[in-house]
Protein backbone atom coordinates (compact mmCIF):
# COMPACT_ATOMS: atom_id res chain seq x y z
CA UNK A 1 0.00 0.00 0.00
CA UNK A 2 1.22 3.20 -1.07
CA UNK A 3 -1.66 5.64 -0.62
CA UNK A 4 -4.28 5.92 1.37
CA UNK A 5 -7.76 8.34 1.86
CA UNK A 6 -8.82 8.51 5.39
CA UNK A 7 -12.69 10.30 5.46
CA UNK A 8 -13.21 11.15 8.90
CA UNK A 9 -11.02 12.16 11.50
CA UNK A 10 -12.69 11.15 14.50
CA UNK A 11 -10.41 8.83 16.80
CA UNK A 12 -10.71 5.92 15.02
CA UNK A 13 -10.24 7.45 12.17
CA UNK A 14 -7.21 9.98 12.81
CA UNK A 15 -5.15 6.09 14.76
CA UNK A 16 -5.40 4.89 11.30
CA UNK A 17 -3.69 7.50 9.85
CA UNK A 18 -1.05 7.59 12.22
CA UNK A 19 -0.55 3.66 12.23
CA UNK A 20 -0.43 4.30 8.32
CA UNK A 21 2.51 6.74 8.44
CA UNK A 22 4.30 4.97 10.87
CA UNK A 23 4.91 2.32 7.95
CA UNK A 24 5.39 5.04 5.36
CA UNK A 25 2.27 5.02 3.82
CA UNK A 26 1.06 8.22 2.08
CA UNK A 27 -2.06 9.63 3.83
CA UNK A 28 -4.68 12.10 2.89
CA UNK A 29 -7.08 13.28 5.24
CA UNK A 30 -10.90 14.57 4.78
CA UNK A 31 -13.58 15.55 6.98
CA UNK A 32 -16.81 17.52 6.95
CA UNK A 33 -15.12 19.82 10.16
CA UNK A 34 -12.12 21.07 8.12
CA UNK A 35 -11.05 22.57 11.60
CA UNK A 36 -10.83 18.47 12.91
CA UNK A 37 -8.74 17.34 9.69
CA UNK A 38 -6.41 20.16 10.60
CA UNK A 39 -6.05 18.83 14.23
CA UNK A 40 -5.31 15.04 12.78
CA UNK A 41 -2.95 16.65 9.82
CA UNK A 42 -0.63 18.52 12.80
CA UNK A 43 -0.49 15.26 14.89
CA UNK A 44 0.85 13.63 12.20
CA UNK A 45 -1.79 11.51 10.14
CA UNK A 46 -1.44 12.69 7.05
CA UNK A 47 -2.36 15.82 4.65
CA UNK A 48 -5.61 17.64 4.91
CA UNK A 49 -5.90 17.85 1.16
CA UNK A 50 -7.24 15.71 -1.54
CA UNK A 51 -4.94 13.26 -3.28
CA UNK A 52 -3.56 14.02 -6.76
CA UNK A 53 -5.51 10.83 -7.75
CA UNK A 54 -6.59 7.15 -7.06
CA UNK A 55 -5.23 6.17 -3.61
CA UNK A 56 -4.87 2.33 -3.03
CA UNK A 57 -7.36 2.54 -0.32
CA UNK A 58 -9.66 4.62 0.95
CA UNK A 59 -10.82 4.17 4.50
CA UNK A 60 -14.51 5.83 5.77
CA UNK A 61 -14.51 6.31 8.99
CA UNK A 62 -17.92 8.30 9.56
CA UNK A 63 -20.75 7.21 11.89
CA UNK A 64 -22.45 4.33 10.29
CA UNK A 65 -25.57 6.08 9.15
CA UNK A 66 -23.52 7.93 6.52
CA UNK A 67 -21.10 5.31 5.60
CA UNK A 68 -23.55 4.48 2.81
CA UNK A 69 -23.59 7.87 1.37
CA UNK A 70 -20.06 9.00 1.79
CA UNK A 71 -19.40 5.23 0.28
CA UNK A 72 -21.32 5.98 -3.01
CA UNK A 73 -19.66 9.64 -3.85
CA UNK A 74 -16.02 8.64 -3.23
CA UNK A 75 -16.95 5.95 -6.12
CA UNK A 76 -18.27 8.27 -7.74
CA UNK A 77 -15.55 10.00 -7.90
CA UNK A 78 -12.89 7.11 -8.37
CA UNK A 79 -11.00 8.56 -4.86
CA UNK A 80 -9.69 4.77 -4.87
CA UNK A 81 -9.03 1.26 -6.26
CA UNK A 82 -10.53 -0.36 -2.96
CA UNK A 83 -12.67 0.74 -0.01
CA UNK A 84 -13.32 -0.06 3.29
CA UNK A 85 -15.20 1.47 6.77
CA UNK A 86 -14.55 0.76 10.29
CA UNK A 87 -18.44 1.29 11.08
CA UNK A 88 -19.41 -0.39 14.29
CA UNK A 89 -22.06 -2.31 13.11
CA UNK A 90 -22.19 -3.90 9.34
CA UNK A 91 -25.71 -5.17 8.24
CA UNK A 92 -27.86 -1.82 7.38
CA UNK A 93 -24.76 -0.10 6.15
CA UNK A 94 -24.02 -2.74 3.48
CA UNK A 95 -27.85 -3.16 2.98
CA UNK A 96 -27.94 0.68 2.15
CA UNK A 97 -24.87 1.00 0.10
CA UNK A 98 -26.15 -2.02 -1.94
CA UNK A 99 -29.76 0.08 -2.76
CA UNK A 100 -27.79 3.08 -3.67
CA UNK A 101 -26.04 1.15 -6.30
CA UNK A 102 -22.54 0.64 -4.72
CA UNK A 103 -19.93 -0.85 -6.46
CA UNK A 104 -19.77 -4.09 -3.55
CA UNK A 105 -17.02 -5.73 -5.85
CA UNK A 106 -14.54 -2.89 -4.40
CA UNK A 107 -15.85 -3.12 -1.03
CA UNK A 108 -15.40 -4.70 1.93
CA UNK A 109 -17.54 -3.94 5.38
CA UNK A 110 -14.27 -3.25 8.39
CA UNK A 111 -14.52 -2.75 12.08
CA UNK A 112 -11.92 -2.67 14.46
CA UNK A 113 -12.83 -3.83 17.67
CA UNK A 114 -10.90 -0.53 19.65
CA UNK A 115 -11.85 2.80 20.49
CA UNK A 116 -12.29 5.12 23.05
CA UNK A 117 -14.70 6.44 25.28
CA UNK A 118 -13.05 10.07 24.23
CA UNK A 119 -13.65 11.69 20.99
CA UNK A 120 -12.19 13.63 18.21
CA UNK A 121 -8.59 13.53 16.78
CA UNK A 122 -6.81 14.25 20.05
CA UNK A 123 -7.62 11.06 21.43
CA UNK A 124 -5.77 9.17 18.57
CA UNK A 125 -2.81 7.05 19.23
CA UNK A 126 -1.22 4.88 16.17
CA UNK A 127 -1.16 2.00 18.39
CA UNK A 128 -4.55 2.19 19.18
CA UNK A 129 -5.65 -0.95 17.19
CA UNK A 130 -2.69 -2.84 18.46
CA UNK A 131 -3.50 -7.20 19.10
CA UNK A 132 -7.20 -5.81 18.84
CA UNK A 133 -9.61 -8.17 16.71
CA UNK A 134 -10.58 -6.33 13.06
CA UNK A 135 -13.41 -7.67 11.69
CA UNK A 136 -14.07 -7.62 8.07
CA UNK A 137 -17.36 -8.58 6.44
CA UNK A 138 -17.02 -10.06 2.81
CA UNK A 139 -19.49 -10.59 0.90
CA UNK A 140 -19.85 -12.88 -2.50
CA UNK A 141 -19.67 -10.07 -4.46
CA UNK A 142 -16.16 -8.49 -3.11
CA UNK A 143 -12.95 -8.80 -4.99
CA UNK A 144 -10.10 -10.68 -3.70
CA UNK A 145 -7.66 -7.74 -4.44
CA UNK A 146 -9.86 -5.58 -2.49
CA UNK A 147 -10.23 -8.54 0.79
CA UNK A 148 -6.44 -8.47 0.65
CA UNK A 149 -6.22 -4.47 0.51
CA UNK A 150 -8.34 -4.20 3.79
CA UNK A 151 -6.28 -7.03 5.02
CA UNK A 152 -3.09 -4.98 4.13
CA UNK A 153 -4.77 -2.13 6.17
CA UNK A 154 -5.63 -4.47 9.29
CA UNK A 155 -1.68 -6.04 9.21
CA UNK A 156 -0.10 -2.52 8.88
CA UNK A 157 -2.41 -1.15 12.34
CA UNK A 158 -1.16 -4.36 14.12
CA UNK A 159 -4.49 -5.87 14.51
CA UNK A 160 -5.94 -9.41 14.12
CA UNK A 161 -8.44 -10.04 11.45
CA UNK A 162 -11.18 -11.90 11.90
CA UNK A 163 -13.62 -12.68 8.59
CA UNK A 164 -17.48 -13.12 9.72
CA UNK A 165 -20.79 -12.06 7.64
CA UNK A 166 -22.83 -9.23 8.49
CA UNK A 167 -25.50 -10.65 10.57
CA UNK A 168 -23.06 -12.27 12.76
CA UNK A 169 -21.08 -9.82 13.31
CA UNK A 170 -23.75 -7.60 14.50
CA UNK A 171 -25.51 -9.98 17.02
CA UNK A 172 -21.80 -10.66 18.56
CA UNK A 173 -20.88 -6.63 18.72
CA UNK A 174 -24.80 -6.16 20.55
CA UNK A 175 -23.84 -8.72 23.13
CA UNK A 176 -20.14 -7.53 23.90
CA UNK A 177 -20.39 -4.09 23.24
CA UNK A 178 -23.76 -2.93 22.30
CA UNK A 179 -25.94 -3.87 25.28
CA UNK A 180 -22.98 -3.49 27.86
CA UNK A 181 -22.73 0.39 27.19
CA UNK A 182 -26.35 0.93 28.11
CA UNK A 183 -25.94 -1.17 31.30
CA UNK A 184 -22.97 1.11 32.09
CA UNK A 185 -25.16 3.99 31.34
CA UNK A 186 -27.69 3.09 33.19
CA UNK A 187 -25.77 2.62 36.45
CA UNK A 188 -24.13 5.61 35.67
CA UNK A 189 -27.30 7.89 35.45
CA UNK A 190 -28.12 6.40 38.92
CA UNK A 191 -24.88 8.02 40.12
CA UNK A 192 -26.30 11.41 38.32
CA UNK A 193 -29.19 11.08 40.75
CA UNK A 194 -27.09 10.33 43.66
CA UNK A 195 -26.62 13.02 46.63
CA UNK A 196 -23.09 14.51 45.89
CA UNK A 197 -21.80 13.42 49.07
CA UNK A 198 -22.76 9.38 47.78
CA UNK A 199 -20.55 9.86 44.56
CA UNK A 200 -17.80 11.03 46.03
CA UNK A 201 -16.71 7.22 48.05
CA UNK A 202 -16.92 5.54 44.05
CA UNK A 203 -14.26 4.11 43.21
CA UNK A 204 -12.08 2.12 40.30
CA UNK A 205 -14.61 -0.56 40.16
CA UNK A 206 -17.50 1.38 39.50
CA UNK A 207 -15.53 3.76 37.53
CA UNK A 208 -14.77 0.70 35.57
CA UNK A 209 -18.09 -0.51 35.40
CA UNK A 210 -19.23 2.98 33.58
CA UNK A 211 -16.18 3.91 31.74
CA UNK A 212 -18.24 3.20 28.16
CA UNK A 213 -20.58 5.76 29.50
CA UNK A 214 -18.44 9.01 29.20
CA UNK A 215 -19.18 8.07 25.16
CA UNK A 216 -20.57 10.51 22.79
CA UNK A 217 -24.24 9.99 23.33
CA UNK A 218 -25.04 11.30 19.58
CA UNK A 219 -22.76 9.13 18.12
CA UNK A 220 -24.20 6.22 19.85
CA UNK A 221 -27.99 6.99 19.19
CA UNK A 222 -26.36 6.41 15.66
CA UNK A 223 -24.72 3.11 16.72
CA UNK A 224 -27.74 1.45 18.91
CA UNK A 225 -30.23 2.98 15.68
CA UNK A 226 -28.62 0.79 13.61
CA UNK A 227 -28.70 -2.48 15.82
CA UNK A 228 -31.76 -1.54 17.51
CA UNK A 229 -33.65 -4.90 17.42
CA UNK A 230 -30.40 -7.22 18.46
CA UNK A 231 -30.06 -4.67 21.31
CA UNK A 232 -33.70 -4.92 22.36
CA UNK A 233 -33.01 -8.19 22.10
CA UNK A 234 -30.53 -8.87 24.32
CA UNK A 235 -31.96 -6.36 26.94
CA UNK A 236 -35.08 -8.01 27.33
CA UNK A 237 -33.10 -11.12 28.40
CA UNK A 238 -31.12 -9.14 31.11
CA UNK A 239 -34.67 -7.56 31.99
CA UNK A 240 -35.41 -11.22 33.16
CA UNK A 241 -32.01 -11.47 34.98
CA UNK A 242 -33.01 -8.01 36.79
CA UNK A 243 -36.41 -9.20 38.14
CA UNK A 244 -34.93 -12.49 39.27
CA UNK A 245 -32.71 -10.39 41.43
CA UNK A 246 -34.80 -7.37 43.04
CA UNK A 247 -37.42 -10.45 44.06
CA UNK A 248 -33.99 -12.48 45.95
CA UNK A 249 -32.77 -9.32 47.40
CA UNK A 250 -36.30 -8.56 48.52
CA UNK A 251 -36.13 -12.16 49.72
CA UNK A 252 -32.87 -11.35 51.49
CA UNK A 253 -34.49 -8.62 53.51
CA UNK A 254 -37.64 -10.57 54.76
CA UNK A 255 -38.36 -11.46 58.20
CA UNK A 256 -38.45 -14.76 57.53
CA UNK A 257 -35.78 -16.91 57.55
CA UNK A 258 -36.99 -19.34 54.92
CA UNK A 259 -37.37 -16.43 52.74
CA UNK A 260 -33.78 -14.97 53.15
CA UNK A 261 -32.27 -18.63 52.16
CA UNK A 262 -34.60 -18.49 49.40
CA UNK A 263 -33.46 -15.46 48.16
CA UNK A 264 -29.61 -15.97 49.19
CA UNK A 265 -29.76 -18.84 46.54
CA UNK A 266 -30.87 -16.69 43.79
CA UNK A 267 -28.33 -13.85 44.04
CA UNK A 268 -25.78 -16.50 44.69
CA UNK A 269 -26.81 -18.10 41.62
CA UNK A 270 -26.49 -14.60 39.42
CA UNK A 271 -23.15 -13.77 41.12
CA UNK A 272 -21.68 -17.26 40.19
CA UNK A 273 -23.33 -16.87 36.39
CA UNK A 274 -21.59 -14.15 36.59
CA UNK A 275 -18.46 -15.22 37.31
CA UNK A 276 -18.55 -17.62 34.64
CA UNK A 277 -19.16 -15.46 32.47
CA UNK A 278 -16.42 -13.05 32.88
CA UNK A 279 -14.05 -16.37 32.89
CA UNK A 280 -15.25 -16.61 29.16
CA UNK A 281 -13.68 -13.27 27.94
CA UNK A 282 -10.47 -14.31 26.55
CA UNK A 283 -7.06 -12.66 27.51
CA UNK A 284 -6.42 -11.35 24.07
CA UNK A 285 -7.27 -11.55 20.52
CA UNK A 286 -6.74 -15.41 19.41
CA UNK A 287 -6.14 -16.34 22.89
CA UNK A 288 -7.86 -19.33 25.38
CA UNK A 289 -10.19 -17.82 27.82
CA UNK A 290 -8.27 -18.69 31.37
CA UNK A 291 -9.83 -19.10 35.03
CA UNK A 292 -8.28 -15.81 36.70
CA UNK A 293 -8.12 -16.12 40.46
CA UNK A 294 -7.26 -12.87 42.59
CA UNK A 295 -4.52 -13.23 45.62
CA UNK A 296 -4.47 -9.96 47.60
CA UNK A 297 -0.76 -8.96 49.10
CA UNK A 298 -0.34 -6.51 52.44
CA UNK A 299 2.47 -3.83 51.38
CA UNK A 300 4.47 -1.64 53.51
CA UNK A 301 5.99 1.90 52.44
CA UNK A 302 9.05 1.01 51.69
CA UNK A 303 11.01 1.84 48.49
CA UNK A 304 11.25 -1.31 45.51
CA UNK A 305 8.21 -3.56 48.12
CA UNK A 306 6.26 -3.44 45.02
CA UNK A 307 9.39 -4.13 42.70
CA UNK A 308 10.26 -7.23 44.89
CA UNK A 309 6.55 -8.47 45.05
CA UNK A 310 6.73 -9.01 41.45
CA UNK A 311 9.70 -9.89 41.20
CA UNK A 312 8.92 -12.62 43.84
CA UNK A 313 5.49 -13.69 41.44
CA UNK A 314 7.64 -13.79 38.66
CA UNK A 315 10.29 -16.51 40.44
CA UNK A 316 6.96 -18.58 40.78
CA UNK A 317 5.94 -18.81 37.22
CA UNK A 318 2.65 -17.14 37.68
CA UNK A 319 1.48 -14.98 34.68
CA UNK A 320 0.27 -11.69 36.43
CA UNK A 321 -2.85 -10.73 34.23
CA UNK A 322 -3.90 -7.90 36.26
CA UNK A 323 -2.58 -5.68 39.33
CA UNK A 324 -5.22 -3.20 41.33
CA UNK A 325 -3.24 -1.40 44.27
CA UNK A 326 -5.79 -0.05 46.91
CA UNK A 327 -3.65 2.45 49.28
CA UNK A 328 -4.38 1.99 53.10
CA UNK A 329 -5.93 5.71 54.24
CA UNK A 330 -3.86 7.77 56.79
CA UNK A 331 -0.83 5.25 56.07
CA UNK A 332 1.59 4.35 53.44
CA UNK A 333 1.59 1.04 51.70
CA UNK A 334 -1.61 -1.02 51.22
CA UNK A 335 -3.10 -3.65 49.22
CA UNK A 336 -2.05 -5.48 46.06
CA UNK A 337 -4.21 -7.45 44.23
CA UNK A 338 -2.94 -10.03 41.74
CA UNK A 339 -5.31 -11.61 39.29
CA UNK A 340 -3.29 -14.93 38.24
CA UNK A 341 -4.55 -18.27 36.63
CA UNK A 342 -6.17 -20.27 38.49
CA UNK A 343 -3.78 -22.83 38.34
CA UNK A 344 -0.89 -20.97 39.25
CA UNK A 345 -2.73 -19.59 42.75
CA UNK A 346 -1.58 -21.94 45.06
CA UNK A 347 2.00 -21.88 43.12
CA UNK A 348 2.08 -18.25 44.07
CA UNK A 349 0.69 -18.45 47.41
CA UNK A 350 3.22 -20.87 48.56
CA UNK A 351 6.16 -18.78 47.34
CA UNK A 352 4.26 -15.27 48.83
CA UNK A 353 4.78 -17.44 52.02
CA UNK A 354 8.27 -18.95 51.80
CA UNK A 355 9.21 -14.84 50.77
CA UNK A 356 7.91 -13.32 53.97
CA UNK A 357 4.57 -11.86 52.29
CA UNK A 358 0.91 -11.33 53.70
CA UNK A 359 -1.33 -12.57 51.71
CA UNK A 360 -4.66 -14.23 51.60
Amino acid sequence: MKDALVVGTGVVGTSVGLALRAHGVRVYLRDADPAAAKIASCLGAGTAADPPGAVDLAVVAVPPALVPGVLVRLQGEGAARHYTDVASVRARPQQEAAALACDSARYVGGHPMAGSERSGPLAARADLFDRCNWVLTPTADTRTDTLNAALELVAICGAVPVLMEADAHDRAVGLVSHAPHLMASLVAALLERGEERMVSLAGPGVRDLTRTAAGDPDLWVDVLGANALVVADLLEELSEGLEDAVAGLRAMGAADEDKRSSGARVVGDLLRRGRAGRARIPAGPGAVPKRYEEVTVVIGGRPGELARLFTDASRAGADVEDVRLEHAAGRPGGLVRLSVPGDRREVLMTALHNGGWRHR
